[in-house]
């Protein structure tokens, strides 16, 4: 399987992307369309898996600071998982963050995701609270 992974350069591919984030980490809680996105998009950047033009999965980096970075957004369609799709998208938006002068990235993640990101070398740093009153999510970071 040849994955691809880059950033969404044309319309089309912001929309399938944005599309993508909505249906994994938005829909299932019933939240509508426009709440996958927030007011940092502008100065983020973004990243795409897809396998002969199809978005399978993505993921977002924005800097808090000058030396901390935050990974957010990351989702992988349900079929795709468990074959190194997010482990590429991860390594992409850490090679961004080093390129870019990061010291540290920080992460909110679904509880169900702390032991793929452990694997890739973060530690849980403490609570980051509820989402949608039912997704328990932890604070996690990594130093570059």
């Amino acid at each position: 399987m040849n994955v691809e992974i880059k950033e969404p350069k044309t319309a089309e591919e912001l929309e399938k992307y944005y599309e993508l984030r909505w249906r994994v980490l938005r829909e299932p809680w019933s939240q509508p369309p426009g709440s996958e996105k927030d007011d940092l998009e502008g100065r983020a950047t973004h990243i795409v898996a897809s396998i002969r033009g199809k978005i399978i999965g993505v993921g977002r980096i924005h800097f808090n600071s000058d030396v901390e970075a935050q990974i957010r957004y990351m989702a992988v369609e349900t079929r795709y998982r468990n074959i190194g799709v997010g482990s590429m998208i991860l390594k992409r938006l850490e090679d961004i963050a080093r390129e870019k002068g990061a010291r540290i990235i920080v992460l909110n993640a679904r509880e169900e995701a702390v032991k793929f990101y452990r694997k890739h070398g973060y530690e849980v740093v403490g609570d980051a609270g509820t989402l949608f009153d039912s997704i328990r999510h932890w604070r996690m970071s990594k130093n570059l």
